[in-house]
C-alpha cells in the first residue's frame, strides 16, 4: 500500500466506518477504505457528505493476518471498526502491529479491552506504537469527565453513567451480544470484580422529569484503563438508552442467556448469541439528528473528603465517535502519541486535546461542579 494514504479504515462499509470517513475528509487526511467487499464499500463512501473532495483509495482483504498485514504496510494508523472485537480484534491488531502501524478501534467489549491490556500493551510499546480500544463515544467521551474529575486532588472513586437517544447499529448489537459470554467487571479498591447479572439502576435524566434504566452495558472499559491508574482506587461504569423499550430488552436477553443459554457448551452459546444478533438488528440505522440524538455522560469523583461532579451534554453518539477516530488519527499522522503500548484514548491524546477536537466541532459541552 502507498505511504500517500497514512490511515486504513477497516471496515469502512459499516455505519461507523462512514463516519470514520467523513471526519477524515474534515481534517483532510487521506485515506483507505478497506474490507472485505468492494461493492459495499464503494457504495458506503458515495453516501459520505463531501466525499468527492476526499482523498482516498479502496482496497480490500479477507480476515486474515498475512492479507491485513500486506493491506496496512505503509500506513501509520489503522482504524478497526469491524466487530465482534472479543471474535476478530487480535487479526487486525497483529497485522497492525506486523505492518508497524498504530492501533485504533471503537469497542467498548470489556473482555477485548481487557485482552489488549492484558497481551498487547508490551509488544506495542517495544514497536513505540500505540493500540487504543474504545476511541468512541460511550468511553471517550466519559473518559474525558473522568479525567477532568481526576484533575481535583484527592478523587480515588469514579461512578460513571452514559445515556444517550439513538438506534443501536448492527455492529453494536453484535457487541452486546457477544460479551454476554464474558463477565461484566468494575473496580473495587484495585480489584477487578463480577457485577452479579441482571444488575439494573434507575437513575435520573439530567434536565429532564423522568427516569432511566441503566446497566453496567458488559462492564464498560473504564475499570480496565483506571486499574493502571495509581490515583483511582474504584471504577463502576454504567450505561443506558434513553428508550426504556430497548434496556427492558436488553435486560431480559441478559436474563435469557443466564438461565437458558448459559449452561450449553461455548460453542452452541456463541452460535445462539449471533442468531439472535442478527434477528434483532439486520439493517443501518437513519443518520443521528443533532436536535433528536442527545447524549449525557456524568462522572462523580469522591475522595475521603474531596468531591468533583462533571457532565458532559452532547449530541450525536455515532458522529461523536467518527469524530474522536479522526482525530485520534489525525494527531497520530503528525505526532506520536502520549503514551506508547495499551492506552486509553486520553492517556494517548489527551483529554483536554480530545474535548477541544469534540466542542470544537460543536458536539459537547461540559459543566464542572
Amino acid at each position: 500500500m502507498s505511504s500517500e494514504f497514512p490511515v486504513v479504515i477497516y471496515g469502512a462499509s459499516g455505519y461507523t466506518g462512514r463516519l470514520v470517513a467523513e471526519y477524515l475528509r474534515e481534517y483532510n487526511v487521506p485515506f483507505i477504505a478497506a474490507g472485505r467487499g468492494k461493492e459495499r464499500i464503494e457504495e458506503a463512501m458515495a453516501k459520505v457528505p463531501g466525499i468527492e473532495t476526499a482523498k482516498y483509495e479502496i482496497a480490500t482483504a479477507d480476515m486474515e493476518v498475512e492479507a491485513l498485514t500486506n493491506l496496512f504496510r505503509g500506513a501509520k494508523v489503522v482504524c478497526n471498526v469491524t466487530g465482534p472485537f472479543v471474535d476478530y480484534g487480535d487479526i487486525v491488531t497483529e497485522a497492525a502491529l506486523n505492518a508497524g502501524a498504530h492501533y485504533i478501534d471503537t469497542t467498548g467489549e470489556q473482555p477485548w479491552v481487557k485482552r489488549c491490556a492484558d497481551h498487547w500493551d508490551a509488544k506495542f510499546k517495544e514497536a513505540g506504537l500505540v493500540c487504543a480500544p474504545s476511541t468512541a463515544y460511550m468511553y471517550a467521551t466519559s473518559e474525558i469527565a473522568a479525567q477532568y474529575a481526576l484533575e481535583t486532588p484527592g478523587i480515588d472513586t469514579l461512578d460513571v453513567l452514559v445515556l444517550f437517544k439513538g438506534i443501536p447499529t448492527y455492529a453494536s448489537t453484535q457487541s452486546f451480544y457477544s460479551v454476554l459470554q464474558h463477565e461484566a467487571l468494575y473496580l473495587e479498591l484495585g480489584d477487578l470484580k463480577p457485577w452479579t447479572p441482571g444488575t439494573s439502576f434507575e437513575v435520573p435524566i439530567p434536565s429532564e422529569v423522568m427516569t432511566a434504566l441503566a446497566l453496567p452495558w458488559g462492564g464498560m472499559s473504564h475499570p480496565i484503563w483506571f486499574q493502571r491508574d495509581h490515583r483511582v482506587s474504584s471504577v463502576r461504569a454504567i450505561g443506558g438508552n434513553h428508550s426504556r423499550e430497548l434496556m427492558q430488552f436488553v435486560l431480559s436477553a441478559t436474563e435469557e442467556f443466564e438461565k437458558d443459554i448459559k449452561p450449553l457448551p461455548a460453542d452452541e452459546q456463541k452460535r445462539i448469541l449471533s442468531e439472535k444478533a442478527d434477528a434483532m438488528q439486520g439493517g443501518m440505522p437513519p443518520r443521528e439528528n443533532r436536535r433528536e440524538h442527545r447524549t449525557i455522560d456524568i462522572v462523580r469523583g469522591r475522595g475521603s473528603i474531596a468531591r468533583s461532579d462533571v457532565t458532559i451534554h452532547g449530541t450525536c453518539a455515532y458522529l461523536q465517535t467518527g469524530l474522536l477516530q479522526a482525530a485520534a488519527a489525525f494527531h497520530l499522522v503528525n505526532a506520536p502519541p502520549f503514551k506508547t503500548g495499551f492506552a486509553s484514548p486520553c492517556e494517548a491524546f489527551g483529554h483536554r486535546e480530545l474535548y477541544g477536537a469534540l466542542s470544537e466541532f460543536g458536539f459537547v459541552n461540559m459543566e464542572i461542579s
